[in-house]
């Protein structure tokens, strides 16, 4: 058993399957029922979804990672990841078909399902790993990005399995099985190429490392097994930017690692000033569709600013003319944004824990409670039943979903506070939550990589806990 274990790191999995066929064959229905739904019902196929493929789709007939326009530019504001693929599923079945693209992703999507459970079966048991996978398979938000040609499906894929690979990883130190920390350095590497913040998995699992090295220095235990493969993940993980890396240096001449923090080309003006204005009030979703993405191009309607967008009744002119200046241009000058970056400097000077604490903490509750409805045709102003009962009843819905997916966490926790691995669940979980905090524009679709770990939680309601081998 434990050379049939060392082979395949995912043989128990397999067993739990073979073990309960017809329960996981109607579960997977299920699940591909869901998500064919939301293919058919609702695609999602948005303006990011046609920069990725325009990416890929020059990238493939003209040899060129760029953009299309007054020719071709080459462009480093997307990593290539997503492209990537696109460009494989385009290759198969014809260029733009993101149909296609979205089936492909649904079965990607079930294989997070399959993930999550192993997560579960490692961390807590077997019986629990089945209704992980219930779980997982009925969450209408994974569900819901699944019919979004967008990055989220694959990363959401890829934070799963690596920290499963690394919860193994671990749990295999004093065997000498490097197979889980070389595919978890992929698999990071991976994520990272699709998104700037999978970095992040890298940082959680680095930190629970190192203080499993503190553990073990603390009871005598030999640590350079967890040293070797937290070099091992790093050099693995970090070693795919290396030829974007290089591309851009030769193609752009920019040191670029990463895509940009705002995605602009490297002559492309960012209004910083409106950017950390935004900042001093942003707190939930709304406002991003309302005012935010609107920039530049489009008219703002001051109407919607909310009340705490101002500080004083002169402050509230001084905002409205703002607005009012940028509408009649459609675009933020240099000098307009001057003017924006004064107005956030002295609405932080006057309540700095507003800026750095408070309204962080807001946009983190925005994005973990929101009803997740962005992609779908509710309101962005849902809690107003302005729109037709049908949206509304959808937003209400899923509201209620994505509450009970919460709380079950939370309770799951509270209940079994001792959960082996349960410090590498958690820091991803903070980290991101922090993360995300710092950003201008809550988007309840990145709290998504965190759903793994909610599932597993809310799974820890009914179960008992296996033993850590830390």
């Amino acid at each position: 058993m434990e050379i049939c274990r060392k082979r395949d790191i995912f043989a128990s999995v397999r067993e739990i399957v073979r073990q309960n066929f017809r329960f996981f064959l109607f579960a997977t229905l299920a699940a591909l029922a869901l998500r064919l739904l939301f293919i058919f019902r609702f695609p999602g196929i948005t303006t990011d979804s046609f920069i990725y493929g325009d990416i890929a789709k020059n990238w493939l007939q003209h040899e060129i990672y760029g953009l299309s326009g007054d020719g071709i530019s080459p462009t480093y504001i997307r990593l290539p990841g997503y492209p990537a693929f696109l460009a494989a599923i385009f290759t198969i079945f014809g260029m733009e078909h993101y149909r296609a693209v979205l089936v492909v992703q649904m079965f990607g999507d079930i294989g997070t399902c399959f993930l999550i459970a192993d997560i579960t079966r490692r961390v807590i048991s077997p019986r629990a790993a089945k209704l992980a996978f219930l779980l997982a398979a009925l969450c209408p938000f994974l569900a819901n990005y699944a019919a979004a040609a967008l990055t989220e499906t694959l990363e959401i894929f890829f934070t799963a399995l690596a920290l499963d690979l690394a919860i193994a990883g671990v749990d295999a130190f004093d065997e000498g099985q490097w197979r889980s920390w070389l595919g978890c350095g992929l698999v990071v590497g991976a994520a990272i190429l699709l998104r700037p913040d999978g970095g992040l998995l890298l940082v959680s699992i680095g930190l629970y490392l190192m203080w499993i090295v503190m553990l073990r220095i603390r009871t005598k235990r030999s640590y350079f097994p967890v040293l070797r493969a937290a070099v091992v993940l790093g050099v693995v993980s970090l070693a795919p930017l290396v030829p974007w890396t290089l591309r851009n240096l030769h193609t752009m001449q920019r040191f670029q690692p990463l895509a940009p923090r705002y995605a602009n080309e490297e002559d492309e003006y960012v209004p910083m000033g409106f950017n950390h204005w935004v900042k001093t009030w942003m707190a939930e979703y709304t406002s991003v569709e309302e005012i935010y993405w609107p920039v530049p191009g489009a008219t703002i309607d001051a109407e919607k600013l909310p009340s705490r967008a101002f500080d004083s009744p002169p402050q509230r002119e001084q905002t409205v003319q703002l607005v009012a200046d940028y509408n009649d241009a459609l675009h933020v000058t240099p000098e307009l944004d001057a003017r924006f970056a004064e107005l956030a400097a002295a609405r932080i000077h006057a309540v700095p824990l507003r800026y750095y604490v408070w309204l962080p903490l807001v946009r983190i509750s925005d994005m973990w409670l929101r009803p997740r409805t962005e992609l779908l045709p509710s309101d962005p102003r849902w809690w107003e039943f302005n729109d037709d009962p049908w949206p509304s009843t959808l937003a209400v819905t899923m509201g209620a979903i994505n509450l009970l997916y919460v709380i079950a966490a939370i309770a799951g926790l509270v209940r079994r506070r001792y959960l082996p691995h349960l410090g590498l669940l958690l820091t991803f979980v903070m980290l991101r939550s922090a993360f995300l905090g710092t950003l201008e524009n809550p988007e309840p679709r990145y709290t998504l990589e965190c759903y793994p770990i909610v599932i597993l939680l809310a799974c820890a309601l009914f179960s008992k806990a296996a033993p850590s081998n830390a």
